[in-house]
């Protein structure tokens, strides 16, 4: 079953813009197609942008009589055809990444967001929507106030656009068929949206009889943040249930009901080209059937995720055209991964990807639908945390309580705040966002419960531990401490544990399988004798193990060391010298400085000063003579 919870976007070829703009110019130019992140500076004066927009907000009779540059982008199917090599019709070049007016349908957080992306590219963002003070009024390059729900208004802005695409759900779907039926190019196109119909009740008891019960009854419109969707328990709840939607005029369908696990979602974008990037998987966690939580990436086996890319992937690849699509998918308890809807638009679960990945969303949607090449869409930190900032009351508490909420979000590592600036609160409403980046799942989950403690929160806070020291006796303390102070020097948070692998192997299980979502990065065992610890925690975690194999009463430790470098194939174990802490702690370091290069520049220096010490003591005994340096 696939449900598109908002309308298809529209990108116009044959329409000219009515509105002039001035050329941004580019500071610098791209260094990799995947990967460039390009600014630009408008040279428009506050006053040209206030009285642009003071025009255009009384311009909802569309009566202006503006003169009719051609756009300097056409949409076309042709991946190597960009504004880079193209012209206006005055034979000027295109200054920028594209002079072509982007028009937005509802002017939310989405279209906000997708403001704030285009800005960075000096994207010319449009919107249109009833409010004056919407929350993307302020940062769109123009705003038309008028309502996307009158078809004739949507058409004369989308004259005005050189693409149209939409941010909300309430857009009547048939005004744009008519403009795709008039030679807008759709982008995807209308054909996307796929769902099946019931048309009367004794459809929708056929429904039943055939998937069985609970049943899943959703409205083709305004089905979003779990409005319009009712769930029927038997045949006899139909009738209420449909009513509750509105009746069957709302364009009604059914789902078979799906137990599942968890809910997963995957962001998709699809270039001109048919070129398609996903997103990691991420686990969304809903709150009254609306987005709360989403966890980046997604703690679930790499099959698993695989799986969901997989299905993701063939979803878009059945659709038609270019832009950001959002897979909302349910993983079961046996594995499964179903498709449950398709947004073909910027999403909720994509939100974390400003703060987390190397390519947001909404920059994506808008390198797609200009015809510009996808950019990388991989995560450039280790997890993340989306947080919603529901509505909890009405009016001025309601105000009062989400600002003391982003107060204590300020305090945090990490932390981002996005309010949208929506005048009304109102309860449950999607007021605003933070995300949370950092080294895991488990830390930043730590210090988001902190953030949600209403007192005490600034004490709450503790440095997340990236090295996991443990042994299987105290008596080895003296041995691994060492490698808790060379930690310590360079600013490399630990814990110091006592884990035995033969008498405690509850603790070892729970420990090793536990390390990573707590953020741990490198583990350091110390054991002496048999010397199992190290092995059996690296069989049981897949971060990186270091052995540190300590001197017994028998053997010189080199029995510990023969067991520790003796792991079966697929358990691999570093190790060092036989007592040599101090080297176990370096060789984390160096593992840790791969991904931090604070890190290894303090490495280095720590290499000079070893240098430097050696230096000094040669030249000493060369000066003063064995004799004297012996006996100073």
């Amino acid at each position: 079953m696939l449900q598109l919870s908002s309308n298809a976007v529209f990108l116009s070829s044959t329409t000219e813009s009515v509105f002039a703009f001035r050329p941004y110019h580019l500071l610098s130019p791209p260094s990799t197609p995947l990967s460039f992140s390009v600014y630009f500076f408008s040279m428009a004066t506050a006053a040209d942008d206030y009285h642009r927009k003071l025009h255009l907000r009384r311009s909802s009779s569309f009566s202006s009589k503006l003169s009719n540059p051609i756009l300097a982008c056409r949409a076309s199917g042709d991946s190597n055809e960009t504004t880079s090599s193209v012209r206006n019709d005055d034979g000027s070049s295109v200054h920028g990444l594209s002079e072509m007016i982007v028009g937005v349908l509802g002017g939310g957080q989405l279209g906000r967001m997708l403001c704030l992306a285009a800005s960075k590219m000096a994207i010319k963002v449009m919107v249109l929507d009833p409010s004056e003070n919407c929350p993307a009024s302020a940062l769109a390059y123009d705003h038309m106030v008028g309502s996307f729900d009158d078809s004739a208004t949507v058409q004369e802005f989308a004259k005005r656009c050189g693409v149209l695409t939409v941010e909300i759900e309430h857009v009547d779907v048939a005004t744009l068929e008519k403009l795709e039926q008039q030679g807008v190019d759709c982008e995807p196109r209308a054909s996307t949206i796929r769902i099946i119909q019931i048309d009367d009740l004794e459809g929708a008891k056929r429904a039943g009889n055939l998937f069985g019960y609970p049943l899943m009854i959703k409205s083709k419109r305004l089905a979003y943040d779990g409005r319009g969707n009712a769930v029927a328990k038997s045949e006899v709840e139909l009738s209420s249930a449909i009513a509750a939607l509105g009746g069957f005029e709302r364009g009604l369908y059914v789902e078979k009901w799906a137990p599942f696990v968890k809910e997963l979602a995957v962001i998709v974008a699809r270039g001109r080209d048919n070129s398609i990037l996903c997103y990691p998987v991420v686990e969304t966690i809903h709150k009254e059937n609306i987005c709360h939580i989403v966890k980046a990436p997604a703690d679930v086996p790499w099959k698993i995720r695989k799986l969901a890319n997989d299905v993701a992937c063939k979803a878009i690849s059945s659709l038609e055209g270019a832009g950001v699509f959002a897979v909302e998918l349910f993983l079961t308890g046996d594995g499964q991964i179903l498709l449950n809807e398709v947004a073909p638009r910027p999403h909720n679960s994509g939100h974390h990807t400003i703060e987390s990945c190397n390519t947001s969303q909404f920059e994506q949607h808008l390198r797609a639908v200009v015809g510009l090449p996808l950019g990388d869409p991989s995560m450039k930190t280790p997890a993340a945390i989306m947080y919603n900032l529901l509505g909890e009351d009405e009016g001025e508490s309601g105000f009062k309580m989400a600002h003391q909420l982003i107060a204590r979000a300020l305090e945090i590592p990490g932390a981002t705040v996005h309010w949208y600036d929506k005048p009304e609160m109102r309860r449950q409403r999607k007021m605003g966002h933070i995300t949370l980046v950092g080294p895991s799942i488990g830390v930043l989950e730590a210090r988001l419960n902190s953030m949600l403690k209403e007192e005490g929160s600034e004490n709450q806070i503790e440095v997340a531990p990236c090295v996991g020291i443990i042994m299987g006796s105290d008596s080895d303390l003296p041995v691994m401490k060492d490698a808790a102070r060379i930690l310590d020097i360079f600013g490399v948070s630990s814990e110091v544990r006592i884990v035995s692998a033969h008498r405690t192997p509850d603790l070892i299980f729970s420990y090793a399988s536990s390390a990573r979502s707590r953020g741990i990065q490198v583990i350091i065992a110390g054991a002496g004798g048999a010397a199992h610890l190290p092995g059996m925690v690296a069989a049981l975690t897949p971060l990186p193990v270091i052995g540190v194999p300590v001197r017994a009463s028998t053997l010189d430790g080199i029995d510990s060391l023969l067991s520790i470098v003796q792991m079966p194939r697929g358990i691999p174990v570093a190790t060092v010298a036989v007592n040599n802490a101090t080297n176990a702690g370096l060789l984390a370091v160096r593992m840790l400085g791969v991904g931090d290069p604070d890190l290894l520049t303090r490495m280095s220096q720590y290499q000079e000063d070893t240098r430097d010490d050696v230096l000094r003591k040669a030249a000493k005994l060369q000066k003063d003579g064995w004799e004297a340096y012996l006996n100073p």
